[in-house]
């Protein structure tokens, strides 16, 4: 498994933008499939959220999108490059949690390379 570099999280207000990127530069190999996975917070009643599949692309130009985000985010790769990039725009409370990057070389998602996470906090 590879370690993934993630960056661009941070507080934003409801309506706002941020975008997150993710990097692997030490392999010779491309990924087949990049990732995006968020963690919302967790609660009283549901202590353990799972990760949630928001957005993937493969190298054969397949792109994926949680219903939750389709429309507000937008998943790009930097050509063969294991780079990725999540756009979001109008984002939502609901959107709050940490993300992470995820990678693999061959389908199904996801994979065994996984990025440290980023904070993302959308409140007023």
């Amino acid at each position: 498994q590879m370690q993934l570099e993630e960056s661009g999280g941070g507080l934003v207000q409801p309506g706002g933008s941020l975008r997150l990127s993710c990097a692997e530069n030490r392999t010779f190999f491309t990924f087949y499939l990049m990732a995006w996975y968020r963690q919302a917070p967790g609660n009283r009643q549901d202590p353990g959220k799972k990760r949630e599949l928001i957005a993937l692309i493969t190298t054969d130009g397949r792109i994926d999108y949680a219903d939750s985000v389709k429309d507000r985010f937008t998943i790009t790769r930097d050509g063969a490059k294991n780079t990725v990039h999540l756009q979001m725009n109008s984002l939502k409370p609901e959107d709050t949690g940490v993300y992470y990057c995820n990678a693999a070389f061959q389908w199904p998602p996801p994979g065994d390379s996984w990025g440290q996470g980023t904070q993302v906090t959308v409140s007023s």
